[in-house]
């Protein structure tokens, strides 16, 4: 006889979590200038990410529509491509095409992540609803709506991220892009506050992808499209609720089969603080370097010993690195790297590169610079070890620090001195150093795929902050799109 004890079928009121978030959306008003100044940057500075990463075969090849020849009404213009797409294949083409190259901005806490990933969703639904809304006669949303939006999703995964390590439990940081993303699409498209908790559950109960397809041994190419399918997904579910589909509001703390018991090890989240506007007026720049962010002091460090060891690499007896608990964990890699998602990931090759070179680039990852093999031979001289005080301050709210240190040390028993950085260029402390290196990273980006005049229009738009937030958000897809002959 079975003893199992039947589940008491009463509906509870709504996990606590969802509802603050769901205040969060329907009631906070941002009214941070520095936040808003900062999302215009890292709206500029995404969709140069996403045109670079058209130069990419790999990219390039997973974007379009699923059917070739679909036609969709109201569609979405994908940045630097002539697909015209629905919303939901535009999210995760656009999701991925700003992720591919790890050159977009980061955040990093308990938990790590790209808050930009989000606006997969938010330009993709923001492109949809305002062709929609110019067709209808209606209004459209602005870009200065958008980046509100902007602020707000940044901020959501950015806070749950704080205190609360899902990479420690084997799961993947996008999972916070999907929520993220369903809270910020469901805002969008007109929800209730109970249909924005109800969109919040479907993203929680969607559960999370295995984190495997970023660590040795499986590294992959999965990494580079993961973050625009949860925005992509995110944005689905929240449609589907809007749509009339329900929710599950005890969806985290549910006995046994709840999201906590689950997969959180019975553990329920903890929180820093509220929600405002504190990830985006603290979010990190990759100003420099296409590299997972934990490294990118490391590979400044590298960059300023460059001109003391070009000429003397093969004299190299080892390389010490010092780095905080976190880069220790994620990148540190021993071993053959497969493949440019292995490379990318692996601290001690983008140190590598520019103690031999001089640079870190996209392409530096390809086959044909791996083969060189100077690389390996440096990275199996290199001792990576802990620096506790590089672990505390990266944990400090206050200083949001991700140090790292190099030294090299020669066969002659001569050394170069020991290179510290605590804060890379695109941290809130440099971040006047960091603004004319992202303008110009921009610009770069542009004069990579459009023609000088329109290069030229959207410079002129995005120079003027008042005209930007005020167009409507085709208009300013428009300036995006790939002009045919």
């Amino acid at each position: 006889m079975s003893s199992h004890q039947a589940d008491v079928n009463l509906r509870p009121q709504p996990d606590q979590e969802l509802v603050a978030i769901a205040d969060y959306l329907c009631n906070v008003r941002i009214d941070s200038a520095e936040a808003m100044c900062t999302a215009g940057y890292c709206l500029m500075d995404s969709l140069g990410c996403a045109l670079l990463a058209l130069h990419y075969p790999e990219c390039s090849r997973h974007l379009g529509p699923i059917v070739p020849g679909t036609r969709v009404p109201h569609a979405v213009k994908v940045p630097g491509t002539a697909f015209q797409l629905d919303p939901i294949k535009a999210a995760w083409d656009i999701g991925t095409m700003l992720r591919w190259l790890d050159f977009n901005d980061t955040w990093l806490a308990a938990e790590w992540g790209h808050p930009s990933d989000n606006l997969g969703a938010i330009l993709g639904l923001g492109d949809y609803l305002s062709r929609k809304a110019l067709a209808e006669g209606g209004k459209s949303p602005s870009v200065g709506d958008l980046l509100g939006y902007l602020i707000k999703a940044y901020e959501i995964q950015g806070v749950l991220a704080l205190e609360n390590s899902f990479n420690g439990v084997g799961l993947d940081h996008v999972l916070l892009v999907k929520v993220a993303s369903a809270g910020v699409s469901a805002l969008m498209l007109g929800q209730t506050k109970q249909q924005i908790i109800d969109s919040l559950s479907q993203a929680w109960v969607d559960g999370a992808p295995l984190r495997t397809y970023r660590q040795a041994p499986n590294t992959g190419l999965r990494k580079s499209w993961a973050a625009g399918d949860a925005s992509s997904r995110g944005l689905h579910l929240a449609m589907l609720v809007s749509q009339g589909e329900g929710g599950l509001p005890s969806v985290l703390s549910a006995p046994t089969w709840g999201f906590y018991e689950t997969l959180f090890n019975g553990s329920r989240f903890r929180f820093q603080r509220d929600y405002g506007s504190y990830v985006m007026e603290n979010v990190l720049f990759k100003v420099r370097f296409p590299a997972e962010f934990h490294a990118q002091t490391a590979v400044e460090c590298a960059m300023m010993l460059h001109h003391q060891v070009k000429h003397r690499i093969d004299e190299i007896e080892r390389i010490e690195v010092h780095t905080q608990e976190a880069g220790l964990r994620i990148i540190s890699k021993e071993g053959p790297l497969h493949n440019s998602a292995d490379r990318d990931h692996c601290l001690q090759y983008m140190i590598a590169v520019p103690l031999i070179f001089g640079h870190l680039r996209a392409e530096d990852y390809a086959d044909d610079i791996a083969a060189d093999p100077r690389i390996d031979a440096l990275r199996e001289r290199m001792r990576v070890c802990e620096e506790p005080r590089y672990t505390k301050d990266y944990h400090d709210p206050n200083k949001r620090a991700i140090g790292n240190a190099v030294q090299v040390f020669f066969n002659d028993g001569s050394s170069t001195s020991r290179v510290e950085l605590c804060y890379p260029i695109g941290h809130r402390r440099r971040r006047a150093e960091a603004i004319p290196l992202l303008e110009a990273k921009f610009l770069n980006a542009l004069n990579s795929r459009f023609t000088q005049e329109q290069v030229q229009r959207i410079q002129t738009l995005c120079a003027d902050q008042q005209a930007l937030q005020n167009v409507p958000v085709c208009r300013f897809m428009d300036l995006f799109a790939l002009q045919q002959a």
